[in-house]
Parts: C-alpha cells; sequence; structure tokens
C-alpha cells in the first residue's frame, strides 16, 4: 500500500509539474520576441523608433475571445484631433494571422477623435498591436494578448444565398452627442468577408476569397476615415469612428471589395445646434 501510495504521488507531482509548464506556455511571451512582428515593423516602419503608446492610444481587446470569428477591438486616442497635434494613421497589426496586417485606418480632422471600434478574426493565439502616427512624426504602440484561434478558417455565420442577396448593403447611424462634441458614427457593411480559408462543409472545397478591401468616409466632401483592410476583419464589417460634423451635410461611405465590386452609401446630416 505504501509502494502504491508513493506511486500515486509521484504521478501526481509529475502532472502537477506538466500543468505549470503548460500554464507556463499559456502565459503572453515577449511581445518584442515575435519573428512575424519583427518581420511587419521592418517593412512597415525600417528603423524608425516605436514608443509605448502611454499618452497617445490604447488598446482594448479580451484576453481570451469567446468566438475567435468575432473578437472585438477598440482603439482609443488620448487626445482629441486638434491642428496642434493628431493622430494622422493607426495600423492594427494580428501577428500569428495570415496576413498580420489586418487594417491601416486614416483619420483626419473631420473626425475629431482618432477612435475606432470594429471586429476581427483571429487564427492563434497571438499579439494584437495598434501602431499610431502622430502628426508630428512619432510612432507609438498600445499591444494586447489574445487568446483566440481559428477564427480565418471559420465557417461563415450567414448562408451563402443570403450574404449574397444582402450583399453591398450599408447602413450607417450617428449617435447623439452633447453640443460641442463629435459624434459617433456606426457603419454596418453587408458582406461574406471570405477569408479563402475556409472550408465548405457540403462540396468539401474552400470558399473563394470575397472580403472589402478600402471603406471610405466623406462629410461635405471632406474625408473623414478611410480605411484600407482585409479578411482579419470579421464577417459583415463593422466600424464604429467619430465625427466633428457641426454644419451638417452629406455623409458619404464608399466601399470596394477584392472583386472590385463597389458599394456607396449617403445619408444627409442636419445642422448641429450649440
Amino acid at each position: 500500500m505504501a509502494r502504491r501510495l508513493a506511486a500515486i504521488a509521484r504521478i501526481a507531482a509529475l502532472a502537477c509539474m506538466a500543468g505549470l509548464a503548460a500554464a507556463a506556455w499559456a502565459q503572453a511571451p515577449d511581445p518584442d520576441a515575435s519573428p512575424i512582428w519583427n518581420k511587419v515593423r521592418a517593412d512597415l516602419f525600417q528603423d524608425r523608433p516605436i514608443a509605448p503608446g502611454d499618452g497617445v492610444i490604447s488598446l482594448e481587446a479580451p484576453a481570451r475571445a469567446a468566438d475567435a470569428a468575432v473578437v472585438p477591438i477598440a482603439i482609443h486616442a488620448a487626445f482629441p484631433q486638434s491642428a496642434a497635434r493628431s493622430i494622422e494613421r493607426v495600423w492594427l497589426v494580428i501577428d500569428h494571422n495570415p496576413s498580420p496586417v489586418a487594417a491601416v485606418f486614416r483619420f483626419t480632422q473631420e473626425s475629431g477623435r482618432a477612435d475606432l471600434e470594429t471586429r476581427v478574426r483571429i487564427d492563434d493565439y497571438t499579439y494584437v498591436r495598434a501602431i499610431a502616427a502622430t502628426s508630428d512624426g512619432g510612432l507609438y504602440m498600445a499591444t494586447r494578448y489574445v487568446k483566440a484561434s481559428g477564427g480565418c478558417s471559420a465557417a461563415a455565420a450567414t448562408d451563402a444565398g443570403a450574404a449574397q442577396a444582402s450583399l453591398g448593403r450599408i447602413s450607417v447611424r450617428v449617435e447623439d452627442a452633447a453640443p460641442g462634441a463629435p459624434e459617433r458614427v456606426q457603419l454596418l457593411i453587408s458582406h461574406p468577408n471570405d477569408s479563402g480559408l475556409a472550408m465548405d462543409q457540403l462540396t468539401r472545397n474552400y470558399v473563394p476569397s470575397h472580403f472589402v478591401r478600402s471603406v471610405e468616409v466623406r462629410h461635405a466632401g471632406r474625408l473623414v476615415m478611410s480605411a484600407d483592410v482585409d479578411f482579419s476583419i470579421s464577417e459583415n464589417p463593422y466600424f464604429r469612428f467619430y465625427l466633428a460634423a457641426a454644419g451638417g451635410g452629406a455623409l458619404e461611405t464608399r466601399v470596394v471589395d477584392n472583386r472590385d465590386l463597389e458599394f456607396t452609401s449617403g445619408i444627409s446630416l442636419a445642422p448641429r445646434s450649440h
């Protein structure tokens, strides 16, 4: 009996050690040691220094995603857009996705704030990064480690026939804001955003890639926000951003996908009271 108990104790100890090793492996690795990130960084920014995002940009993402195909991401600027200083561009990088550069967002003074929310696919445990370029020439990065897998090859949530029937439909909603504050805009694009990596369970063939490539929003003819995106953005791409539009006027959206299909939408905004 003593030998048996000792053997059980040894097995338990080994299991505990294995559990500790697995837990250590599951912890976030060194964000600067990612070979993929170092390659992307060299390609995008050469040898330019990138400072921590404190006081410039922050990034919200879940530590563990409930659904790897629909992971909410929020980018927040620490200051409003102004002639003195603004955020002109933000790169969204997902290290371990098949296409690591998920999006490049451009903001103008018309946005009021360089904030943006969207939903992304994540293919494996990875760092998600938001790198901001400011008008004074600086680069700043915020990072989050997200545990998720299989998002880029997940089957579509919408039936293919229904997706084609509503393809390119654009919904825009402008939320009320306090006087003098920028308004928040919700933009939803009906599009399968097929990655080309998901298999049709009936035919056993891969669904051809078909995804939004660019989004451009203008107010009264002036650029507010634009984005170059790819299939890392989730099915039915969603973007929430800001608009400084006290004077009213037309809010126009133009979307182009990787098959060069173009979709447009326009709404009229009433002048805001001060």
